[in-house]
């Protein structure tokens, strides 16, 4: 029943996955969520995450932001970044997932989600037959408090981390730490 939204893999942050490996794996494209994903609710871009762009890039990576914000607040996030982006994305309709992909000229199993919401990023992405990635939401420490979604969230990710077969579904895409 909940299948739906449980995500290929789960990670710490965008900066825990191996992009190397993800390319080896015959990934071509990743579209990323925004807030929370990427930065804080509402922030602009840092230097580790404008940094991090520049190596996906070169890897050899085409990257796209999918977000349900307006197009002027990711167009404030991607001022040192080159990247397409779906504003008002609407999701977990699949519509501009697909549309994401033609955009990247890609493939939908070329192309990984990456976000931090189950009912909206990976719910897409799994109706979409997209792989996706799981990160942990960025939360500020003095923001003790969370939504009711973030709760059922949690739920889920109760039942996701019990079930084996749909854990680490991509295999080795966690970061070696140094």
């Amino acid at each position: 029943m909940f299948k739906s939204f449980y995500p290929y893999e789960y990670v710490d942050s965008v900066h825990a996955i191996d992009y190397h490996k993800l390319y080896d794996m015959g990934y071509r494209s990743i579209i990323f969520d925004l807030d929370n994903t990427l930065t804080h609710h509402g922030e602009n871009s840092s230097e580790e995450v404008d940094q991090l762009f520049k190596q996906i890039h070169k890897i050899g990576l085409k990257t796209l932001l999918l977000s349900n914000n307006c197009d002027e607040r990711i167009e404030l996030f991607l001022e040192n970044i080159d990247s397409p982006f779906i504003s008002n994305a609407n999701k977990p309709k699949t519509e501009n997932y697909f549309k994401a992909v033609s955009l990247l000229q890609t493939k939908i199993e070329e192309t990984i989600m990456v976000g931090d919401q189950l009912f909206t990023d990976i719910y897409g992405a799994n109706l979409s037959g997209m792989p996706n990635i799981l990160v942990k939401y960025m939360r500020h420490d003095d923001k003790a408090k969370i939504g009711i979604k973030r709760h059922l969230e949690n739920l889920i990710l109760m039942l996701y981390k019990k079930r084996k077969t749909y854990q680490n579904r991509l295999g080795g895409i966690k970061r070696e730490e140094l």
